[in-house]
């Protein structure tokens, strides 16, 4: 079944149309590469689907139910998860409480609660095992590197065992090597079943791990097609209008 259908999404701030009729198909495990020039309406698409605000017209499908998202909680009960680019982790906090920042597993002695940290450090390991990642549950955010920053990021997105996990710019400002870690992340997710929506303007990246590749220009979906079927001058082309559409 397909995981993902958006019909004729539109978006408009007044006079302003952010997004003109977006239509796209999204399906289990698929990694999908979403680009677009600044303004091209990414931001805003990637925001509807994860329940920020919803569209002014159009209809989103989560494999084959209808749904309508007032706030991201409700996307996050659907199964979708979003991590954004200031990855909005706590430095001064250990990984494995930034995995569960604001669902903290608990433990009662009599009528007092308190942190189960033996728990969270746990499942925060069995979590960076399942990506592969070298992250340890009990180091500080605030000493690791872009790409144990991002694993931590998504080790948290798949405490909620999500269907759908959009990320926006992870390869941004981070070493060659980082990159490269951050890709193999995203292959993690694929494995798992995980469809990935990638927001990134390195085109590189794109081209090493999206099945499929959408070119938002104005607000408007100018193409939306197999990554093996198009190339980066393609993909350069659409995105400044030198192509119509493709």
């Amino acid at each position: 079944m397909t995981r993902l259908v958006l019909s004729g999404i539109s978006k408009s701030y007044g006079a302003i149309q952010a997004l003109s009729s977006v239509s796209l198909v999204l399906q289990p495990g698929e990694v999908l590469g979403l680009m677009g020039d600044n303004g091209a309406g990414k931001s805003t698409l990637v925001k509807i689907i994860a329940g920020n605000f919803p569209p002014s017209a159009g209809e989103m499908r989560i494999d084959g139910e209808t749904v309508v998202f007032h706030k991201p909680r409700d996307a996050q009960r659907q199964g979708i998860e979003a991590v954004y680019q200031d990855l909005a982790l706590c430095d001064n906090l250990s990984a494995a409480s930034n995995v569960f920042l604001g669902r903290e597993a608990m433990r009662s002695l009599g009528p007092l609660k308190y942190l189960n940290y033996r728990r969270m450090n746990e499942v925060a390991a069995d979590l960076f095992r399942q990506l592969k990642s070298e992250t340890r549950p009990r180091d500080l955010v605030r000493k690791m590197s872009g790409g144990q920053r991002q694993a931590v990021a998504i080790a948290r997105t798949l405490l909620s065992q999500p269907k759908i996990v959009m990320m926006d710019e992870p390869t941004a400002a981070i070493s060659v090597r980082q990159v490269k870690e951050v890709l193999d992340l995203i292959g993690r997710l694929k494995d798992h079943g995980i469809s990935v929506i990638l927001i990134s303007h390195r085109m590189p990246d794109i081209f090493a791990v999206a099945d499929r590749i959408a070119v938002l220009r104005r607000g408007e979906l100018v193409a939306s097609k197999p990554a093996a079927e198009s190339s980066p001058e393609e993909v350069t082309g659409l995105i400044t209008g030198a192509i119509d559409a493709a």
